[in-house]
């Protein structure tokens, strides 16, 4: 729609390609972009295809840097415990979000043993409560 973020990225494989829960296979789409520096294309999981089938990309987002310029493959992991998923050629497996990154070469690392202080400090994983 007009207000996407993103787009589609669909299967582009001459056979289905079958998943077993708990497997994760490599679906090409048989697409090649050329992203201007300063971008990304992120590759996230279909909310859909997530939910009704537990079939997400695997390392979501995935990233594809603007010096890419090989085929877009996508992993999709299975995580249903018992039903095999189908992936048939035309089948929109992901979706693509072009974004703007701050590169490598526009920051500067410091080595410091002293960080400025915050109010969540160095509490991860949860630690800020469910609600």
């Amino acid at each position: 729609t007009s207000l996407s973020s993103g787009f589609d990225l669909l299967a582009a494989i001459e056979e289905p390609v079958i998943i077993k829960p708990g497997e994760r296979k490599l679906v090409n789409t048989g697409l090649k972009f050329s992203i201007p520096a300063g971008y990304e294309l992120q590759v996230r999981s279909r909310s859909g295809l997530a939910l009704k089938s537990g079939i997400m990309v695997l390392n979501s987002p995935g990233t594809v840097d603007s010096g890419y310029r090989g085929e877009i493959g996508v992993i999709l992991y299975n995580s249903d415990k018992n039903n095999i998923f189908y992936v048939h050629n035309g089948d929109r497996i992901a979706q693509g979000v072009i974004a703007s990154v701050i590169q490598k070469n526009q920051i500067k690392f410091m080595a410091t043993t002293n960080l400025s202080e915050s109010d969540r400090g160095s509490g991860g994983f949860g630690s800020t409560g469910v609600q």
